[in-house]
């Protein structure tokens, strides 16, 4: 079980987007994320037309590493620690760390 997963709210807490928050559109096996609209490069593409691909200088998200990233709590509205916990009914879910309350229902 990873402490960051897809779909999650993160926020940035180290590099050029320190202090952004955007919600995780992948993370990769390497530790390392990509947040939406966060870290944002130029790519310089060539046009492909058999797969009606245009070149251009297209912008896209580029992976940020995960120890940059934290879960963001939307009751302290800051960026949090996650732990693990495993309830009555035998679930194990991740559990934010100042406050106790729960990641994932």
């Amino acid at each position: 079980m990873r402490r960051i997963r897809k779909g999650d709210e993160v926020i940035v807490i180290a590099g050029k987007s320190k202090g952004r928050r955007g919600a995780v559109l992948r993370v990769l096996p390497e530790g390392r994320v990509v947040v939406e609209n966060i870290n944002i490069v130029k790519k310089h593409q060539k046009p492909n037309p058999q797969s009606g691909v245009t070149g251009g200088i297209i912008e896209k998200e580029a992976a940020l590493d995960i120890s940059n990233v934290m879960v963001f709590n939307p009751i302290t509205k800051k960026g949090d620690r996650v732990g693990y916990r495993v309830l009555e009914d035998g679930r194990k879910v991740r559990y934010f760390r100042s406050n106790g309350e729960v990641v994932d229902l």
